[in-house]
């Protein structure tokens, strides 16, 4: 009797897996010309999970901008971040993933403390990672990220 019933549970949570998989995603574009002409989208939702592509410190235009001030570029990174959330109806709370790329970990190690006037209440999980180069050379900072929302 036991077997059938956990078979059933083992069903019905396959069958809840699926529906939730089998939603449309909702790609975004922040800099829709600049996305285009790369080739990616800068955010995919697909139930009630979002994921962020890297953002880099650049204007509308794909120039990048606070070439050589790292911080800033940082700044500038969740500046962008904050946008795709907000698109979204989320903000940093959501966040449970965060991968940052660097170019120069002795500085983000330096600024990262910054962190906490992102993350109010918890911090995500997530990698730092040194990397000896970005998309374009003036880049020294990549963030990505990844939300779950409840609806």
């Amino acid at each position: 009797m036991i077997k059938g019933k956990t078979e059933i549970t083992i069903i019905k949570l396959n069958l809840l897996t699926m529906e939730k998989t089998n939603q449309k995603p909702d790609y975004f574009l922040l800099r829709p010309e600049v996305e285009k002409a790369y080739g990616y989208s800068h955010a995919v939702k697909i139930g009630n999970n979002l994921k962020i592509s890297g953002a880099v410190s650049m204007d509308d235009e794909g120039n990048p901008i606070a070439v050589g001030d790292f911080e800033q570029q940082m700044k500038n990174c969740y500046s962008d971040l904050e946008k795709v959330l907000k698109h979204y109806g989320c903000n940093f709370d959501d966040v449970v993933v965060e991968n940052v790329f660097t170019t120069n970990m002795p500085k983000f190690l330096e600024v990262s403390g910054y962190r906490t006037e992102i993350y109010k209440k918890q911090f995500p999980t997530g990698s730092w990672l040194g990397v000896k180069e970005l998309a374009l050379p003036e880049f020294l900072i990549e963030i990505e990220l990844e939300a779950h929302k409840e609806e």
